[in-house]
């Protein structure tokens, strides 16, 4: 397999995600450079933050669509690193920089999409800005025009007069406000919001009205009326007569709940293993570094997973895989604590306020049973071991590898013990 063919792969998947204005053959050439890129950062010849730059590009070609980003992260972690092994990486390394180059992507993925988004907000504040400034010079045409930018743009227009009472609502911000158009014109915006969503926004309108701020922008969450909750980037100004009277406010609002629920699914896939969608490697250790003491760990490895794999296969294989974690997951949880996948059939897990080797060791007893109980994997009753070593620190573990060793060790001894008896 070449460059090229796991171009065309990726082009395949990112298939009506996105009417791009290239050819296939240009898109295909784009993405075959993109590959290069990113195999460079799985090899290790360039950084993973160079994925940052494949998904900018991406972007700058009019890939928008937040299904983009999860097409690409699996891609970059299965099929370019199964390429990267298969052309002589070191599978660990590969598996470890693929998940740090899988996250940067979706890193600067997002940032790209916020980048473009504020953009075309910050353009159309100064577009509407401009058109009302117009309208107090040349009434007729500049209202003209401004009513046709004020009631097809897409995002939400507002204008809002020195008594805090809407003037004038376009669709698109009304909809975002879970009203219908014909209630705004008139009304106070205290009532239209709601008490529940008077806050910050508010008190910064009234200093707009009181001329002691010229403009402000944030973002903020509004409780529609029927319970579901909008998440708005919101810039309003104030536009000031020829003698700098405050005449009116007028508001920009862009609806980016969808852009804050991609962000959220993409930390969730940089930081979940994918098969079992416990915590991943990266995660843990997140977790672990701030842990609050006395701290136990357990690492742990599947005793005889290999011989399934070898005897039944990977998919049955993968299945073990995920019966394990859900266990680990339920056991751990309920003691308080973080279960994550560190690789192949290691796991490990952490409690913060540990109460001791006593709980530790109760612990251990636990995820024994529930690791080695039988498993039913289609049809088949598949029984496998685990190896449990544990670590108590009494105090925050200061080198997180000094932790992950001393819990290393103590499983292998307790596999080599077992193994003679």
């Amino acid at each position: 397999m070449t460059a090229r063919e796991l171009a065309v792969g990726w082009a395949d998947a990112l298939d009506g995600t996105v009417a791009p204005t290239l050819t296939r053959d240009r898109i295909e050439d784009l993405l075959t450079r993109l590959v290069e890129r990113l195999l460079e950062a799985l090899r290790g010849t360039a950084e993973p933050e160079s994925a940052q730059d494949v998904a900018e590009a991406l972007v700058a070609a009019n890939y928008r669509d937040p299904r983009v980003a999860g097409r690409t992260v699996p891609l970059i972690c299965r099929d370019l690193a199964d390429y990267v092994r298969a052309t002589g990486g070191a599978g660990g390394a590969v598996h470890d920089r693929a998940v740090r180059v899988g996250a940067e992507f979706a890193t600067g993925f997002t940032a790209a999409l916020r980048s473009v988004s504020l953009s075309e907000q910050e353009a159309t504040l100064a577009a509407a800005l401009a058109a009302a400034q117009e309208a107090e010079r040349r009434r007729e045409l500049s209202e003209a025009r401004f009513a046709a930018v004020f009631a097809g743009a897409s995002v939400g227009i507002g204008t809002v007069d020195t008594h805090g009472q809407v003037l004038e609502a376009n669709a698109a911000f009304a909809e975002m406000l879970g009203l219908e158009v014909g209630q705004m014109p008139g009304r106070p915006v205290a009532d239209l919001v709601g008490q529940a969503n008077i806050g910050d926004a508010y008190a910064r309108m009234t200093r707009l009205l009181a001329g002691s701020i010229d403009h402000f922008r944030m973002e903020l969450d509004h409780r529609r009326p029927d319970g579901s909750t909008t998440g708005i980037d919101l810039s309003m100004s104030a536009v000031r007569d020829h003698s700098g009277q405050v005449r009116f406010l007028i508001g920009v609002a862009v609806d980016v709940t969808e852009r804050r629920e991609l962000a959220a699914r993409l930390w969730y896939d940089a930081n979940h293993d994918e098969l079992t969608g416990l915590p991943n490697r990266g995660h843990f250790f997140d977790r672990l570094a701030v842990a609050t003491p006395p701290v136990g760990v357990a690492y742990l490895d599947l005793d005889g997973f290999k011989e399934v794999n070898d005897h039944w296969g990977h998919t049955v294989g993968d299945e073990v895989l995920r019966i394990a974690g859900a266990r680990l997951r339920q056991i751990v949880t309920a003691a308080g604590g973080l279960a994550a996948r560190l690789g192949g059939d290691e796991f490990i897990a952490v409690v913060e306020r540990c109460a001791g080797t006593g709980e530790l060791s109760a612990l251990s007893n636990d995820l024994l049973a529930a690791l080695t109980a039988p498993m039913e994997i289609r049809g088949r009753t598949i029984t496998i071991g685990a190896s449990i070593g544990t670590a108590y620190l009494e105090d925050a573990p200061m080198d997180i590898d000094e932790a992950m060793q001393a819990a290393d060790t103590a499983m292998y001894r307790n596999k080599s013990a077992r193994s003679r008896s």
